[in-house]
This record gives structure tokens, C-alpha cells and sequence, in this order.
């Protein structure tokens, strides 16, 4: 088992090395000041999150659009999508190098990991989700519900009694440029998948639901509902041993201020999401309190579409922008099961 481990952890290492975009990392420039200005503080409770003494950094660049990060903490890396060249990147901690970990991906989009530290993917091209092994072989958890095939996976978290949860809209069959183009055969559903591999509709009451994440006691689950314009932000509360979804409310409105996509918890309860798309200078990542009022900002060049806490300590945040990734260290731990 241990060596199968190894194995899978060392996944992509053999692959060709991307080279750097020379232009475009020449267009990026750090700031040269401690406290960074890029991270603002909205109100005063977002003080205590931000170092003083760290910025953010663009740790790779050259994609199409980067999405569903990951830390794989074990193997000191982060895995992320880049959906339209069907593929998903790797960076290495230790070394900075940038490779390519899985060529076809099947336009994959978001990633996570379970509670046995394996690969969880959504699978634009073949509407799946899948779980890498420690082998490296892949087991096929979801690409149909009611004799009917999903319609693209989307997003994806796992909760603690080994649940995987993960949204269902059509994004990825509307076009050629992430996918490919199918007709929908089922509602945009939110699925739950049990321990035992059984798939169950968790929720069928959101239209093109997008991020989703579980409060750090999951207890509630927010879900970024994409059909609604501007973009809102909902809660589930979780019930029944964490098996069923009630209590639907809407925590966050975009207003005209941009567009949520992908997002994850802090151990605090704040909501750390991925923004952009909207009003010029808020591409970059919105930070909420858990009754949702702003508190805080990182202004990236780019559009964040989604992020995950990793480092050591799960308190290094990781934004997959459009066609970069950045890091920085931040005050806080990311919730675990993101």
C-alpha cells in the first residue's frame, strides 16, 4: 500500500516541465512594500487575517483558465485544472517547478481530495467524477442518475463521514471550448455520493449550481448559484447525520460588483471566494464573514474562479486566476475537507 502510495504521489513528475511565459510574467510585478496593498482591509475583523510581512506571489502562468486547486500535502504540491487545454497542472513546493500532471484530462475542472487523501475529479468531457488510486489507476464515482448521464461536474468537497458532494451544471456541454456540446438530460442537481458509492440528489431546488463548500462544523453548505444575475451566494443547513439539505437562504448577492464562482471556508467560518467579471478593479478574491458581510479583499490582475488553503500549516491560499495561479500566506487555516 505504502508504495502504491508513493507511486501516486509522485504521479506527473516524469512529465515535460512547462516552460515559463516569459511575457507574461513579465507583466506581473509584486508589490515591493510590506503590507502588500493588494490585500485590503474592508473592516476592521479582516485585520487580524492579514501578514504584514507577505505578498502575493505568481507562482505559475501560461494556462487558458485555471481552475478546482488542490494541495496534495504529502507530496508538497498543488494540482489544479487548465479546463480548455485538457490538462491538469502541477506545482512542486520544494523546487517551483511547473509540470503537467495528467494529459488528457478529460477537461477536467474541479478537484479535491477525500478523507484518504485520494484525487477526486469533475470531468467535463465525460460528465463524471472520478477518484485517482494511490496506483495511479482511476475508479469512475458518478457519470450517471437515473439511467441518464450527469451533465458536467462541476465543483466537489468532501465531508468527514467520507460523503462526496458535488454540483451539476451544464457549463461544460454548452460549447466545444471546456467540453463538449450534449443536451442536458437531467436538472442541475447537487449530488451526495454515501460511503458505500450510493449517488443521491442532495438537492434539486438550485438552477445551475456552481462553488460549493461546508462550514467548518458542516453544519451548513454554501452553494454559489449561478443562473441567478447578478450571482448569489445560498445556505443549506445539513440535517440528518449530514444526509439531507434544508432551510435554503441566501446569504450573498453580487450585486454589480462581480462574479463568485468557486470558494472555500477558514476555520473562522469566513467564506473566501474566488471574484471577478464585474466592476473594473475587484477581479481577485472577496473575503466574507460567516453572516456574510465584506470584510476583505485581494485584488489580483485577473479573475479568480477558484482557491483552496495548502502549505504546512493549510494557511497559504492558493487562487487559480483565469490564466495564472497565485499564493500568499494568510492569518488563518483553511477548514479542512476543501
Amino acid at each position: 500500500m505504502e508504495s502504491s502510495r508513493r507511486t501516486f504521489l509522485a504521479a506527473g513528475t516524469a512529465a515535460a516541465a512547462i516552460a515559463a511565459a516569459p511575457r507574461a510574467f513579465a507583466q506581473w510585478q509584486p508589490s515591493e512594500r510590506y503590507p502588500d496593498p493588494s490585500v485590503k482591509v474592508i473592516d476592521p475583523s479582516f485585520a487580524r487575517y492579514r501578514i504584514a510581512q507577505t505578498k502575493v506571489e505568481r507562482i505559475a502562468s501560461g494556462m487558458r483558465w485555471c481552475e478546482g486547486p488542490v494541495w496534495i500535502g504529502d507530496g508538497r504540491y498543488l494540482l489544479w485544472s487548465d479546463i480548455p487545454n485538457n490538462r491538469i497542472m502541477k506545482w512542486d513546493e520544494e523546487t517551483g517547478r511547473v509540470s503537467v500532471f495528467r494529459k488528457p484530462s478529460n477537461n477536467a475542472n474541479g478537484n479535491t481530495r477525500d478523507r484518504q487523501g485520494r484525487l477526486l475529479t469533475c470531468e467535463h468531457d465525460t460528465r463524471r467524477v472520478t477518484r485517482t488510486e494511490y496506483d495511479g489507476s482511476v475508479t469512475v464515482i458518478a457519470d450517471r442518475f437515473d439511467g441518464k448521464p450527469l451533465n458536467s461536474p462541476n465543483d466537489i468537497v468532501c465531508k468527514s463521514d467520507g460523503s462526496i458532494w458535488f454540483t451539476d451544471p451544464p457549463f461544460g456541454i454548452l460549447g466545444n471550448y471546456e467540453g463538449h456540446v450534449a443536451k442536458p438530460e437531467l436538472p442541475t442537481n447537487i449530488y451526495r455520493v454515501d460511503p458505500s458509492g450510493k449517488l443521491t440528489v442532495a438537492t434539486g431546488d438550485v438552477v445551475r449550481p456552481n462553488g460549493l463548500c461546508f462550514s467548518p462544523d458542516e453544519s451548513k453548505l454554501y452553494v454559489i448559484v449561478a443562473a441567478a444575475s447578478p450571482r448569489e451566494i445560498h445556505t443549506f443547513d445539513v440535517l440528518d447525520n449530514g444526509t439531507r439539505l434544508a432551510n435554503r437562504s441566501m446569504l450573498i448577492k453580487a450585486e454589480a460588483d462581480g462574479t463568485p464562482d468557486g470558494f472555500r471556508c477558514d476555520v473562522d467560518g469566513n467564506l473566501w471566494c474566488g471574484w471577478g467579471m464585474g466592476k473594473e478593479g475587484l477581479d481577485g478574491v472577496a473575503i466574507f464573514n460567516p453572516q456574510g458581510k465584506l470584510i476583505g479583499r485581494i485584488d489580483l490582475p485577473e479573475r479568480c474562479a477558484n482557491l483552496c488553503f495548502g502549505g504546512r500549516y493549510r494557511n497559504r491560499l492558493f487562487m487559480a486566476a483565469s490564466t495564472s495561479v497565485y499564493s500568499i500566506y494568510v492569518n488563518t487555516q483553511g477548514a479542512p475537507g476543501g
